[in-house]
């Protein structure tokens, strides 16, 4: 029979939705709950906030500028604003709920070249760093430089998370080990059913390579988003809506489109920000306003005080293991513009530009020459091989090519490198439209109808009238 669509296809889209759906439920719900009441939430400057740092979000890593290289935080600042000069972040248009918005902070993606992430139905292109064995020109030697930094730091930030997630793995074993451990801190205990203990007769080495493997995977970085925002430029800026932690540059969202259980390794630069600018009244109860902060809770919990980390120029911090899923962050802003990189590994099963031209010489299979006449046509009409190969061409098209040229543009400021594939892709897409037409022609010829081609016709049908929304939408948006 007839599956329907896969997910990047229609599939995808509802289950999208109810997830969306489920979330705001939960959403309208916990604010009832709450009321006109605010949930406690605690700074460093609590008495209790190690303590809950140590028991409640002990995922969370946090090293002070000073443990980074001064040459490496120059380098770093000194790229942050090159992008700035070059007027290379942007702010994105994302669709939520089916409704377009430009988000608050303006960003730019770097990172391995022919990578892309997505996220809120918006994908965005890697402008590449320096990378061995790929041709890449820079607009200016200034842009090259600035990304050169940042694969500096994207190299510094792997080896820091291998070693926070290596020094959380000591700490696992130990508590396995360790059967004295008192119920209080067992509950605490990151995730002890999750490491499990193995059984001893197992080849210990082996096990020992897989994890150092895993824990290389989780943290070899693929790519930075990078962020910029100035406060003052902005005329609203929503307020947090649970705890009462003020102005908010980003809600309270986890990081999508990520590489399961993957460290996350952020690095935040406020630009003048400086002792001055903290909040002389010492009275102050909660967070200071003035400084920048990065907010997490326990997802949909309303028992576990939340926790406002302060970030100063150059601090960075690490979400490790599952913290991004089990958790929800925002980011409080402070008065200072201020820029962050925010490292992932992004999952780029089906976002690279390897994976697309598979898919594409996969669907061009399909179609053969004849070698006097030169006239196209194609070698099967069996419903699987349709399907798969209209769902490609709607893969192209919605994926790659609209979300390329919707805002694809901007791109050319820092380098022309996306130009070429996306002209092969738009090729690729050209034949894919003939086949269709083909298909079209051949449907109608074959006069006797069969079972066969009913399922086909039906096939066909169903991706065509997804291409024929899906062009709509993107024509509103």
């Amino acid at each position: 029979g007839c599956a329907p669509p896969r997910a990047g296809g229609g599939g995808g889209t509802m289950k999208r939705r109810a997830g969306q759906r489920e979330k705001e439920l939960k959403k309208k719900k916990l604010l009832e709950e709450l009321g006109e009441k605010r949930l406690p939430y605690m700074t460093p400057a609590d008495a209790g906030f190690h303590q809950l740092w140590k028991t409640k979000y002990s995922k969370l890593v946090f090293r002070k500028s000073d443990t980074v290289p001064e040459e490496l935080h120059e380098m770093v600042q000194k790229g942050f604003l090159t992008l700035r000069q070059h007027d290379c972040f942007f702010q994105d248009l994302v669709r939520i709920k089916g409704k377009d918005f430009l988000t608050p902070v303006s960003r730019i993606l770097i990172g391995n070249p022919g990578c892309t992430y997505k996220y809120l139905n918006t994908r965005l292109f890697t402008v590449p760093w320096p990378t061995e064995g790929y041709d890449i020109k820079y607009c200016s030697p200034q842009i090259h430089d600035a990304c050169k930094a940042l694969i500096k730091l994207n190299d510094y930030l792997h080896i820091e998370a291998l070693k926070a997630l290596q020094g959380q793995n000591l700490f696992e074993t130990k508590e396995i080990e360790d059967t004295t451990v008192t119920d209080r801190e067992q509950s605490s205990a990151p995730s002890l059913t999750e490491q499990g203990s193995v059984p001893k007769d197992q080849s210990s080495v082996c096990v020992a390579e897989d994890a150092s493997l895993s824990l290389k995977n989780r943290t070899s970085y693929n790519l930075t988003l990078l962020n910029y925002m100035d406060p003052l430029q902005m005329l609203y800026l929503k307020q947090e809506p649970y705890f009462g932690m003020g102005a908010m540059a980003v809600s309270w969202h986890h990081d999508e489109n990520l590489v399961e259980r993957s460290v996350v390794a952020v690095y935040s630069h406020s630009c003048g920000d400086s002792a001055m600018q903290e909040s002389s009244d010492q009275e102050l109860k909660g967070r200071d306003p003035a400084v920048w902060h990065v907010g997490l809770k326990v997802a949909w919990d309303i028992e576990t005080p939340g926790l406002a980390m302060p970030l100063h120029q150059g601090d960075f911090y690490l979400m490790l293991d599952d913290l991004n899923m089990t958790h929800q962050h925002c980011v409080l802003a402070g008065v200072s513009p201020r820029f962050s990189s925010t490292h992932r590994v992004a999952d780029c099963s089906r976002g690279t530009l390897d994976y697309i031209f598979g898919q594409c010489e996969l669907a061009l299979q399909n179609l053969q020459t004849d070698s006097d006449s030169m006239a196209l046509s194609l070698k099967s009409l069996e419903a699987a091989v349709v399907k798969q190969t209209e769902e490609i061409h709607n893969e192209v098209e919605f994926e790659w090519l609209r979300q390329f040229w919707f805002q694809g543009k901007r791109y050319l400021k820092c380098t022309d490198w996306w130009l070429k594939p996306m002209a092969k892709l738009e090729e690729f897409w050209r034949k894919m439209e003939i086949m269709t037409s083909l298909v079209f022609s051949e449907i109608q010829k074959q006069q006797e109808i069969e079972e066969q081609r009913k399922e086909t016709i039906s096939c066909f049908l169903l991706v065509l009238k997804e291409r024929q929304n899906r062009r709509k939408e993107w024509t509103v948006r």
